[in-house]
């Protein structure tokens, strides 16, 4: 079954919102059986939609749309959806009264212009928003579906989960694709290539390798009748690869390093300081993702000057003796935190910040510290010189180094 994404709204053209919907859809549709061959971004405007509707259901069995399911004028997706199929929408009155009873339980009356939203034309069916008042439409003719969904993420994500899926799966039943997402720190491209050469240039499973912010991905990409079969081929492509790479595997699928270092501190009941000094409170911020989070992270220090440093426990003399930028000074605040907060395991970053280099150390050079209970790490961090990059990369580098950490020494 081929596919295509269809992205609505004249924000997205202007760069005012980034699509995250097209890629979120992606990565889902795989594992269905559904081949996407389009993404495309079409603005508030309903010959445009009309024509981008019409061109997709000639060339794609689906379309999946995410926008323009509001109330207001520039909400056209479903008036685009109509003039495609050439039906006329008509008001559904059962939808109203769900519409006014939503916004009596907010405490409020519904505005006029929220009628739009339970409009319908005759090929499609309403598919149930619970987070919000935009309902989704699955429309089906002639052997094409369109399947419209509400912008916000929040909204699309349940829609997704809960109503469009179980349908999707009904539809495809002849061949399953599963993905396989190995994650590697500290070898390059060249170097995993030459490791495990003999698994690349293969159809089916299919493996390719990407480059991340947080290391080298590994992806294997299968295809069979169905999920069991597709594991099996791709079971022995991930056994060599953990075999050969293992050392420098920290995560898998859809882990992040902040996942991964909260899965362990969390099983083994641990905790955890930070102070950083170039990431600009990036390491504290990803590990503070999780509504979680308190219950493993102490805290953190944002040490953009030495003055902070030091105040926070941080020998002056060390400073002065190595440098702002040192494997000492790192050691010392990871020292500092841990003592300060009462940690069981503390970082310490001491790093430049990707500024331009003048007479101090070279632009994009950081050092790591971690210290738990009973051993440490120490380790010199070189990335480009780019602020975005140095605050990304060292934080995943100290996350993916302290999750080695642990589980090298078994808990506490």
């Amino acid at each position: 079954m081929k596919a295509e994404i269809i992205s609505i709204g004249t924000e997205l053209l202007m760069g005012e919102l980034t699509d995250t919907n097209a890629a979120w859809i992606a990565t889902r549709l795989p594992a269905l059986g559904i081949q996407l061959r389009w993404v495309s971004i079409v603005g508030d405007n309903l010959d445009m939609l009309s024509e981008a509707f019409s061109r997709g259901l000639e060339r794609s069995d689906i379309i999946f749309t995410t926008g323009g399911l509001g109330p207001t004028q520039d909400d056209l997706t479903r008036e685009g959806v109509a003039a495609a199929l050439g039906e006329t929408p008509t008001v559904q009155e059962e939808a109203v009264r769900h519409l006014e009873q939503q916004f009596r339980n907010r405490g409020t009356d519904m505005p006029s212009r929220n009628i739009k939203q339970a409009q319908l034309i005759p090929s499609a069916q309403f598919i149930t928003n619970r987070n919000g008042t935009a309902p989704g439409w699955w429309a089906e003719r002639d052997g094409g579906i369109i399947v419209s969904m509400p912008g916000p993420p929040a909204e699309m994500h349940a829609i997704w989960d809960e109503e469009v899926a179980p349908r999707l799966l009904k539809l495809v039943d002849d061949e399953v694709t599963i993905t396989r997402n190995i994650k590697t720190m500290g070898l390059s491209e060249a170097a995993i290539d030459e490791i495990i050469s003999e698994f690349f240039g293969k159809e089916n499973p299919y493996l390719g390798i990407y480059s991340k912010a947080d290391g080298n991905h590994l992806r294997i990409i299968a295809r069979a009748p169905d999920e069991a079969a597709a594991r099996l081929l791709i079971a022995p492509v991930e056994k060599a690869i953990e075999e050969r790479l293992g050392p420098h595997i920290w995560g898998y699928d859809e882990e992040t390093p902040e996942q991964a270092v909260r899965i362990l501190l969390r099983q083994r009941g641990l905790t955890l300081a930070t102070m950083e000094s170039c990431t600009g409170g990036y390491l504290v911020n990803s590990l503070t993702d999780s509504p979680d989070s308190a219950s493993y992270f102490k805290g953190g220090v944002v040490a953009i000057g030495d003055g902070v440093k030091i105040a926070h426990g941080v020998p002056a003399e060390v400073i002065e003796r190595h440098g702002a930028v040192s494997q000492e000074t790192a050691n010392a605040m990871a020292q500092a935190v841990r003592k300060g907060l009462g940690s069981d395991y503390s970082i310490g970053i001491a790093g430049d910040d990707g500024s331009p280099p003048g007479d101090g150390p070279p632009s994009g050079l950081a050092y790591l510290s971690i210290v738990g209970p009973n051993s440490s790490k120490e380790m010199e961090l070189r990335v480009p010189p780019r602020r975005v990059t140095v605050k990304r990369r060292m934080s995943n580098n100290a996350l993916i180094e302290l999750r080695k950490l642990i589980s090298s020494e078994g808990g506490r």
